[in-house]
């Protein structure tokens, strides 16, 4: 076993991670599984002796205090092991870069996807770096394989150098985050943490306190089915009610055409025949006032469309997954202002940035552990273009030691 950050990054993304929706049960993909086993294993070879993976595939483990102080809060380091079902992840090959020297990257895998400067201006910043990627067939898996690198090394040294005074620090590993799943049987009472830090953020030297809050709804219509060749006048068919209500969905409100604080109503699913269709979506929004007017927006839709379709009828039914997790952190201030200053001792300029999306610390920080999000590196996430750099993990290495070195300063 080699130990460098990106050495076990490429160990982790060769194993296929993707979760299911679709599947009921925690872990939704027995897949995870086995990259839960390695990783307890791995602790447990640099010197961890609690780390062990539950029931339920989460991972726990403990890198213990070493400091004379008695009151140091207790830290959690958190990254997720799936990657997200958008794209397929398995028989991943990934591409190491050495020296990149500028200049767009074309995938050997499928030569038609090339990692271009002007839509990744990352890449600027990159020169003389060593880039991963895919082939092109497959996602890379730096979301959020490359936060579970990074935790693992950071652990090592902070294991092997007793001069790094830290308290405890607990290690979290969740599996189903891309599926906003990812810490519902979370044992926070065995964790034991007083605030957490996910490590599955992009653009390095980023702090982000900030996401969308987030709902998926259902809407399931049953229309009138009959003999085609008795329709005339009777039959309503499902399929076409579902289309009329998609190509209703407001194009100025869709992912493609929004940014920064907009918010977003996106389908994720259209299937059905000609009696019973259902469509899935999800909806975005930085305020939880701006989430239920785009509900009532979508159902208001919905009735408008089915007003045409007489004998039919909906079920609308709104899930939440997770809210913004600036209004817990607000009143954790400290939380933040310590990561900034550990980005800002491991030689970056900190930026404090929102998330056009949710992570674990979203739903941990409305359960009681107060958890922003710390960069990992990684680009174009969900995607065949998906790229990072292994010093950019470096750098989050060194955020996490600054992290720890920080929390047992200020205690």
């Amino acid at each position: 076993m080699t130990d460098t950050v990106t050495d076990r990054f490429l160990r982790y993304v060769v194993i296929d991670t993707q979760s299911d929706a679709k599947s009921p049960s925690q872990p939704s993909t027995a897949k995870q599984l086995t990259l839960g086993r390695i990783l307890v294993e791995e602790l447990l070879e640099i010197g961890i002796t609690d780390a062990h993976l539950d029931e339920h595939g989460y991972v726990y483990a403990t890198i213990p205090a070493n400091s004379g102080k008695n009151n140091v809060p207790v830290i959690c380091l958190c990254a997720h092991m799936d990657t997200a079902p958008d794209f397929s992840g398995s028989n991943v090959k990934p591409q190491l870069i050495r020296n990149y020297q500028g200049g767009d990257i074309t995938l050997p895998g499928d030569k038609q996807r090339v990692i271009r400067v002007s839509e990744h201006p990352e890449l600027k910043n990159q020169h003389g770096n060593d880039i991963i990627t895919s082939d092109g067939t497959t996602l890379l898996g730096a979301d959020d394989k490359a936060g579970l690198a990074e935790i693992v090394t950071a652990a090592q040294i902070l294991l092997n150098s007793p001069d790094i005074k830290h308290g405890a620090i607990r290690i979290l590993f969740t599996p189903d985050e891309e599926i906003a799943r990812g810490v519902e049987k979370a044992d926070l009472k065995k964790l034991g943490a007083d605030f957490g830090y996910t490590l599955d953020g992009e653009t390095a030297g980023t702090v982000e306190d900030e996401t969308f809050s987030a709902d998926s709804v259902e809407i399931a219509i049953t229309g009138v089915a009959i003999h085609p060749g008795f329709a005339f006048g009777r039959m309503e068919n499902a399929i076409r009610i579902a289309g009329a209500i998609v190509d209703r969905l407001p194009k100025d409100m869709a992912p493609e055409s929004t940014q920064g604080k907009q918010g977003f109503i996106h389908p994720t699913g259209i299937s059905g025949a000609m009696e019973k269709a259902s469509i899935s979506l999800i909806i975005r929004d930085f305020t939880d006032e701006g989430l239920t007017t785009k509900e009532t927006l979508l159902e208001d839709i919905v009735r408008d469309v089915m007003k045409s379709y007489p004998g039919s009828s909906y079920r609308f039914t709104v899930t939440q997954q997770y809210r913004n997790m600036k209004n817990v952190l607000d009143q954790n201030p400290q939380v933040v202002d310590n990561a900034m200053e550990a980005v800002r001792r491991a030689g970056m300029t900190p930026v404090r940035g929102s998330i056009r999306g949710g992570t674990d610390g979203s739903r941990l920080s409305f359960m009681g552990l107060p958890c922003p999000n710390i960069f990992a590196g990684g680009h174009a996430f969900h995607s065949p273009l998906e790229w990072v750099s292994s010093q950019d993990m470096g750098k989050a290495v060194d955020t996490i030691i600054e992290l720890a070195k920080i929390w047992e300063e200020r205690a």
